[in-house]
C-alpha cells in the first residue's frame, strides 16, 4: 500500500522512503494485534531504486542562469577575438604593401641623379658647336640609355612633375627665387631649373622652379620745371 502523501507528485526517492516507513509501521501494528509466531526469515525482495526526477530547484535554476550568462560572455569574447584577428590580417597586409612601396621609392630616389646626369650629357652633346668624330654616336648612345632608363623607372610608377608655365603649387613645386616679368602671369612658373618626380601619388622630389613676379611700377617722373 502506498503512502497517502504520494498521491501528489513528489521526489521519487522521498516517496520510496516514505513507502518503506509506512509499510514498516503497518507491519508493526499488525504484529501487535496478531498472536506471536515463530519468525520465519524472509529474504527481502529486491527493490529497484528509481533515480530522482530531474526537478529543477531554485538553486539549480540560479546556477543554470549563471552558466548561460558565462556562455554568452565567452561567445562575445570569441566574436571580438575573431574580429580583432581579421583586422590584424588587414593591417599586416597593408603594412607589407607600404613597406614594398617604401623600398621601391628608396631605389628610385637613388637613381634620380643618374637620370639627371644623362640629361645634362645629352644637352651638352646637342649644344656642341663643332662636333668631332664620334660625338654623334655618343649622343645617340646617351639618348638610347636615357630612354631605356626612363622606361624602366616608368614601369615602377615614376612620373615627371611638369611645372613649366603652370601655377605655383607648393605641394609639387619648390621655389628658389622670383623673376619680375610681364610675359608670364604672376604666381606661375616662369622657369623650371630641375624636374620633379613622383612615384604614383607619392612625391619623391619637388620640381625646383622660378616663380613669375609682377614687375614693379616705374617711379613717378617729376614734372618738368
Amino acid at each position: 500500500m502506498a503512502h497517502p502523501s504520494c498521491r501528489v507528485p513528489c521526489n521519487r526517492l522521498v516517496c520510496w522512503l516514505q513507502n518503506i516507513l509506512y509499510q514498516y509501521d503497518s507491519m508493526k501494528k499488525a504484529d501487535s494485534h496478531a498472536p506471536k509466531a515463530e519468525a520465519v526469515p524472509v529474504a527481502p525482495a529486491a527493490t529497484e531504486v528509481t533515480p530522482p526526477a530531474a526537478d529543477t530547484s531554485p538553486e539549480q535554476l540560479i546556477e543554470l542562469k549563471a552558466r548561460a550568462a558565462k556562455a554568452d560572455e565567452h561567445w562575445d569574447r570569441l566574436l571580438r577575438t575573431a574580429a580583432d584577428f581579421e583586422n590584424f590580417k588587414k593591417r599586416a597586409a597593408r603594412e607589407r604593401h607600404e613597406a614594398a612601396q617604401s623600398a621601391t621609392a628608396a631605389l628610385v630616389h637613388k637613381l634620380l641623379p643618374v637620370l639627371d646626369h644623362f640629361e645634362m650629357a645629352q644637352a651638352a652633346a646637342q649644344n656642341a658647336q663643332a662636333p668631332q668624330s664620334g660625338t654623334a654616336a655618343l649622343q645617340d648612345g646617351i639618348a638610347m640609355i636615357h630612354q631605356q632608363l626612363k622606361g624602366i623607372l616608368a614601369e615602377t610608377g615614376l612620373e615627371e612633375v611638369d611645372a613649366s608655365g603652370r601655377p605655383f603649387d607648393p605641394t609639387w613645386h619648390e621655389a628658389v627665387s622670383q623673376l619680375e616679368t610681364a610675359d608670364t602671369p604672376e604666381g606661375h612658373v616662369v622657369q623650371q631649373i630641375r624636374k620633379g618626380y613622383k612615384l604614383r601619388d607619392r612625391l619623391l622630389r619637388p620640381a625646383t622652379v622660378i616663380v613669375a613676379k609682377k614687375p614693379a611700377a616705374p617711379p613717378p617722373t617729376s614734372p618738368a620745371a
